[in-house]
C-alpha cells in the first residue's frame, strides 16, 4: 500500500501543481494520520492503517520550526511562493489553529511578504468559529467539494463524524467568495462499485453549488500519485477540460492540473 507521511511540522519545499514552490506546514503527528474524512484516494493512505501514537506539534514548535526554516530559505534560497498547511490529514482539528494562523502571517511578513499562505482543508471544521475566521485570514482558503451526492461523498471522502453537504454548502458561502473550491475527479472502482464523478450527473448538481458558493476560484485536479484503493483511475484530460469549460461558462475562474 502506497503511502505519503510527512514531517512535522515543517516539510519541503515541495513543487505543488497548483501552488508554485510550496513550503509545506503540518499540524498533524509526524508518524500518522488524522482525519475527519478517510478518501479512498489519500495518499497517506486509510485512517485506520496508519493512526498516530506521537502527540500534535505545539504552537511554540510550530512557531520555533517555520522561523528556523523561513530563516535559511531566507539565506540560501529558494524563495518561495506560498507556505501551504497541508500534511497528514485535516490541520484544522489542531486546537490552536486560528493562532498558528496568526503567527504564520507575522512570520511570512518579516521574512518573505510576497509569499502566499494557503490552507488545504476538507471544509468539515468551518463552523468552529474560530476556524472560519482563521481561514478568512489566509490568502488562499481552499476548501475541498467533490460532490454534492450524499451517496458519493460516503463512498469516496466517507468522513468520520457528522457531514451534512447541504449544510456545508450554506457555510461556505459564508465565505462570500474569500474561499477557493477544490475538487477531485476521478474515475475506476472502489469495493465494487463505480467511483467516476465525471459525468453530468455529478457535475451539474455540483456546477450549481458552486455557482450559489461564489468561489473566487475552482481548482479541478485528479489522482496524482498512488492511491490505497488500488482500482481508482486519472480523470482523463478531454474530461478534465469539459468540466473547466463548463465552469467557465458559468464565469468562474477555474485552474486544472491533470
Amino acid at each position: 500500500m502506497a503511502t505519503v507521511i510527512y514531517p512535522s511540522p515543517i516539510f519541503g519545499p515541495v513543487h505543488s501543481r497548483r501552488l508554485g514552490v510550496s513550503l509545506g506546514i503540518n499540524l498533524l503527528p509526524e508518524d500518522g494520520k488524522w482525519c475527519t474524512f478517510d478518501c479512498v484516494y489519500c495518499e497517506c493512505g486509510f485512517n485506520k492503517d496508519f493512526r498516530p501514537k506521537k502527540p500534535l506539534p505545539t504552537r511554540e514548535e510550530v512557531y520555533m520550526a517555520l522561523e528556523e526554516r523561513l530563516k535559511n530559505m531566507s539565506a540560501n534560497g529558494p524563495v518561495p511562493d506560498v507556505l501551504t498547511f497541508a500534511g497528514n490529514g485535516e490541520p484544522t482539528l489542531h486546537p490552536h489553529f486560528a493562532e498558528i494562523i496568526e503567527d504564520t502571517r507575522a512570520l511570512r511578513d518579516r521574512y518573505f511578504p510576497k509569499a502566499k499562505i494557503s490552507v488545504l482543508s476538507n471544509a468539515t471544521q468551518i463552523f468552529r468559529p474560530e476556524v472560519f475566521e482563521a481561514l478568512r485570514k489566509v490568502d488562499n482558503n481552499i476548501l475541498k467539494l467533490d460532490t454534492v451526492d450524499e451517496g458519493y461523498i460516503r463512498r469516496v471522502d466517507r468522513p468520520t463524524g457528522r457531514y451534512e453537504i447541504s449544510r456545508v454548502v450554506e457555510r461556505l458561502k459564508d465565505f462570500r467568495g474569500k474561499v477557493i473550491i477544490q475538487t477531485m475527479f476521478m474515475k475506476g472502482m472502489s469495493e465494487g462499485a463505480d467511483v467516476d464523478n465525471t459525468s453530468d450527473r455529478f457535475v451539474e448538481p455540483w456546477l450549481r453549488a458552486v455557482k450559489e458558493i461564489s468561489p473566487s476560484q475552482v481548482m479541478i485536479y485528479t489522482i496524482d500519485r498512488e492511491t490505497p484503493d488500488h482500482e481508482l483511475k486519472k480523470a482523463t484530460r478531454e474530461e478534465l477540460d469539459r468540466i473547466a469549460g463548463r465552469i467557465r461558462q458559468e464565469g468562474l475562474e477555474v485552474s486544472v492540473s491533470y
